[in-house]
């Protein structure tokens, strides 16, 4: 019974504790209220405890302060997109890649925000300019996979896999996600010998049992 209890007891003490650091920010603000950093702060706790909206008001004074505050633009598109504003994601993305153009996580953001409001071509473009920008990332081929996997473009899909894979070795969800398209096709010999050279790469074999499975 104490040990069902503990993750309730630890997840309740931490709500506690970050219930106080709200209260705390919030005396200091009424005390430093042009505090850019105070309010940043604040907003931050806001969010870890999923107050949307209040955390979309803080950014919303620390940019009256500071109109090109980038951490301000990035994390009230990115309360935006949790609240499904996506227009207003879309803005604020916007407004930040204009200050920033190579931001990888804004442009990542926006192309997110694109593929959520159904401007499929704009997301595909953010998602190519990404690739371009970071040619080394893994996680811009990956989030560009991801994309086309969505749309059932696999042959693209398993190129932008292999090449998130290349850069990755060692991300089993990356060698998970090809291993399903190709599932997808039917490839289930070409499957198992991605999963058995991702095993030969260090990946642990129990990573891989249900998709093992799968293949046969």
């Amino acid at each position: 019974m104490l040990v069902a209890l503990c993750p309730f007891t630890a997840c309740f003490a931490q709500q506690q504790s970050l219930r106080q650091q709200l209260d705390s920010l919030s005396r200091e603000i009424r005390l430093h209220p042009q505090s850019t950093d105070l309010r940043l702060k604040k907003a931050a706790v806001n969010i870890e405890l999923g107050q949307w909206d209040y955390a979309v008001e803080e950014y919303g004074e620390v940019l009256k302060l500071d109109a090109q505050n980038l951490a301000a633009l990035f994390f009230r598109a990115y309360c935006y997109t949790n609240l499904r504003r996506y227009p207003l994601a879309l803005q604020d993305y916007q407004a930040l890649l204009r200050l920033q153009p190579r931001h990888l996580e804004a442009r990542l953001g926006l192309a997110m925000v694109c593929e959520k409001m159904g401007r499929s071509m704009d997301a595909l473009d953010h998602y190519n300019l990404l690739v371009q920008q970071y040619p080394d990332s893994a996680v811009c081929y990956a989030a560009r996979a991801a994309y086309e996997t969505s749309r059932r473009q696999y042959d693209v899909a398993l190129y932008d896999w292999d090449e998130a894979i290349s850069r990755r070795p060692l991300n089993a969800d990356y060698v998970v996600s090809k291993v399903d398209v190709l599932l997808t096709l039917r490839r289930n010999d070409e499957a198992r010998q991605t999963l058995e050279e991702a095993v030969k790469r260090g990946i642990p074999t129990g990573m891989f049992h249900e998709w093992f499975e799968k293949t046969r």
